[in-house]
């Protein structure tokens, strides 16, 4: 379908009191809640056809179900295991046989204490989950897809990838190589393919809820716009970069954090 026929079924749709269909497909890992389910949300509401993963089959049901089944196919498994990897991206491929873009969510951080008594199995299963797996399923998006037809990656990093991070020193390493990893694909994958990354800052989610539990005005006053993330702020980051608003920008790294960047150097 040609770009022009695109706009004018969305539209149409928008005419009859449809929801739009923009012809274009996602991959989502890790959306069954927080960022990912905020970046499923904004995607969905565009038009795009999502595929979201997730560890818990219960929770990954009724995102599906939240976010319409006529539109989003959920697949349970672990962002590191292959097979799963696998099995996310040929799903996609059977249910809208295409994948024009994959958002790199999925991520752990098991461990809270410094990097000087970590066990080093842990640091392994933080790298793998963070790391590995999306270079897992950019390789395997590529090669199903977009080598011959072009899109875009997002990876989902974090600002403790570009600063020091007390105490979860193991998670700003992994995003920091995360970070990096968009770069060397980037530059890899271009022309056909975007690929740029997303550093939040704290947003509040489950996984993130130990940061401001009990404290969150006191933690919402160190940011310049007075309040932490919610997961649209970054749902919007992603569908510009996976916009064609987006369309000369590459190997870059979209901070969004309420400004707590600011206050470097400052006290």
């Amino acid at each position: 379908m040609t770009e022009e026929a695109q706009e004018h079924t969305r539209d149409r749709a928008q005419e009859q009191g449809q929801r739009p269909d923009s012809g274009r497909v996602a991959l989502i890992t890790g959306a069954s809640r927080g960022i990912g389910y905020g970046v499923a949300e904004a995607l969905v509401a565009r038009g795009d056809r999502v595929v979201i993963t997730g560890r818990n089959e219960d929770a990954l049901k009724e995102a599906v179900e939240r976010l319409g089944a006529d539109r989003v196919v959920g697949i349970a498994g672990k962002a590191h295991d292959e097979a799963h990897q696998a099995a996310a991206v040929d799903r996609a491929m059977e249910a809208f046989g295409r994948i024009d873009f994959l958002v790199n969510n999925a991520g752990t951080n098991p461990v809270f204490g410094p990097l000087a008594d970590m066990d080093l199995g842990v640091a392994r299963k933080v790298y793998e989950t963070n790391v590995i797996s999306a270079l897992g399923f950019a390789q395997r998006t590529w090669h199903a897809w977009q080598k011959d037809h072009g899109g875009a990656i997002v990876n989902i990093a974090s600002i403790a990838g570009l600063s020091p991070s007390p105490f979860i020193g193991a998670y700003g390493m992994s995003k920091a190589a995360m970070i990096n990893l968009t770069i060397q694909l980037a530059h890899e994958m271009a022309p056909g393919v975007r690929v740029n990354a997303i550093a939040p800052a704290v947003v509040k989610t489950r996984f993130a809820q130990a940061l401001y539990e009990g404290r969150e005005a006191e933690a919402a006053a160190a940011y310049p716009l007075g309040r932490l993330g919610v997961p649209s702020d970054i749902g919007g980051a992603a569908a510009f970069l996976t916009s064609e608003q987006s369309e000369w920008v590459t190997g870059q790294t979209l901070v969004v954090d309420g400004g707590i960047f600011l206050n470097a150097g400052v006290g």
